[in-house]
């Protein structure tokens, strides 16, 4: 006969409820707790979250507040803009964002340079506000043309290949042209998705909207309703992430594009022409810096240096020159004389710079050009004095020169008479006296000497006398036979007449 099991032996599975119900077990296990839907929490669903987010876009929202979208409809159109936001990768490589708002006019909420995080864009669209009549659709789309999708607002470059999307919300029918200006924007290679709602009326949306039109055309009954359409363009925006599987062959950032991907760098870094590695980008290269005289590149940075003899100002960019005389930052032996941004030596007076340019050597202050000596310049040490030639003296001005008197009194050894010679002299003696033979002294002459010079001189003169005498008395002579001549030949002529 068996035992009866008890209760907790029967019934394993209650005691397990049991102690999930204990005060302090509440929480049921991460696990076994059930999901909102689109939550990412399940283990496929979390990996393709993972794996596939919004490949990069240049996405404009143009909402429709016209008259026949009431205030609290309104409202409902921006929980719909946030809900999105929530479901893209917005950044400024990733999605860039744009908000347009019209009615008869048209507004550039904000365009695709303004925000780059989700944060900034849904506080920006809780302020939006309704412009009220009218719906110019067609307007608003050539705005988004001429206005937003241009590289000034935000747009990236046609090189970087990321796809420009226009969403448009309206619930009601256009008041201007639209299939034109549709025409025009998708030709530009802008995709349009079309969300009408509640009395939107549906062929406008089929002539504003991309091929093909069961993709880009929508339509909800109620804006109530509308942000279940946030799941459906997250789908459609979705691409499998290569770089999120690290599936990529990028050496440093892997971006999403398209369904694709692109390599970048990071800062100071610059993509090589393999699209896939990355170099140190050249800092300081011309044009890249704003050093005044050195660059130098320091971890994709940069600083200013400055070359010898300058030093770098507080802004670090421009240099001044140093005196490095007064800071004596020199070799200089004797002199430093500042230049600009450097220095040069020279020497006190009486010295002269060597071929080191920096030493200095006493001068030869006698060397020609460097005294104002007139005859002999007489070096001594550091200076020089002047001198003169024999027989000059030095002048009172130390620097000139006169003859000295050689037969002023008490500076010669003539007995009578000194005769200055060249800056010497010879003796003479009076009248009466001879000159001894030591060229000094004087000897009185004798008597008869005398006379026999007496009269040696007188026959000289008298010899002489007659000499001239004669001559004189020939020229005469000469004269009178002329005259005589001419005396007779007037008397001849005086006959004839």
């Amino acid at each position: 006969m068996r035992r009866p099991l008890g209760i907790l032996g029967c019934c394993p599975l209650l005691l397990l409820l049991l102690l999930l119900l204990q005060p302090g077990a509440r929480s049921v296990p991460h696990r076994l707790r059930r999901q909102p839907l689109g939550s990412g929490f399940s283990g496929s669903h979390g990996a393709a979250d993972s794996a596939c987010k919004n490949r990069p876009l240049d996405l404009v929202f143009i909402i429709d507040s016209s008259r026949s979208v009431r205030p609290e409809e309104f409202e409902k159109v921006k929980v719909f803009l946030s809900k999105m936001i929530d479901t893209l990768d917005v950044g400024e490589r990733t999605t860039r964002v744009a908000v347009m708002n019209y009615a008869s006019t048209v507004k550039v909420e904000f365009p695709l340079r303004t925000y780059f995080d989700k944060a900034s864009m849904k506080e920006a669209i809780s302020h939006i506000q309704p412009l009220s009549a009218g719906t110019m659709t067609g307007l608003a789309i050539q705005t988004a043309m001429d206005e937003v999708f241009t590289e000034e607002m935000g747009t990236r470059p046609a090189s970087f290949n990321i796809p420009k999307v226009v969403i448009v919300v309206t619930d009601g029918r256009p008041q201007d042209q639209v299939q034109d200006v549709a025409a025009s924007a998708r030709a530009a290679g802008i995709e349009i998705y079309a969300v009408g709602v509640d009395r939107a009326d549906m062929q406008s949306l089929r002539v504003m909207a991309s091929e093909p039109l069961d993709e880009h055309v929508f339509y909800v009954e109620t804006y109530g309703v509308i942000e279940k359409l946030t799941s459906k363009f997250r789908e459609t925006f979705c691409a499998a992430n290569t770089c999120a599987l690290g599936t990529h062959d990028c050496e440093q950032v892997c971006v999403s594009n398209g369904g694709s991907y692109l390599c970048d760098c990071f800062e100071g870094y610059t993509l090589n022409p393999d699209k896939r590695t990355c170099s140190v980008v050249d800092v300081c290269a011309p044009g890249k810096h704003e050093c005044d005289q050195i660059c130098v590149s320091n971890n994709g940075s940069y600083v200013c240096e400055c070359y010898e003899g300058y030093t770098l100002n507080p802004d670090k960019k421009t240099c001044s020159a140093m005196d490095l005389c007064a800071s004596g930052r020199h070799d200089c032996a004797q002199v430093c004389r500042r230049t600009d941004g450097s220095y040069s030596c020279d020497c006190f007076e009486g010295f002269t710079l060597n071929p080191d340019k920096k030493t200095c050597s006493a001068a030869d202050m006698c060397a020609p050009g460097r005294h104002d000596c007139e005859q002999v310049c007489v070096r001594d040490d550091l200076f020089y004095t002047c001198d003169c030639y024999q027989g000059y003296t030095l002048n009172p001005d130390k620097k000139t020169c006169s003859r000295i008197d050689v037969c002023a009194p008490g500076t010669h050894d003539c007995e009578q008479v000194c005769v200055s010679n060249e800056g010497s002299y010879t003796c003479d003696c009076y009248e009466g006296f001879t000159l001894n033979p030591d060229e000094k002294t004087c000897s009185r002459a004798s008597t008869s000497s005398l006379v026999t010079t007496e009269e040696a001189c007188k026959c000289e003169a008298i010899a002489a006398l007659q000499d001239s005498v004669t001559s004189r008395l020939q020229a005469l002579s000469t004269k009178l036979d002329e005259v005589s001549e001419k005396l007779q030949a007037y008397q001849e002529r005086q006959q004839v007449v």
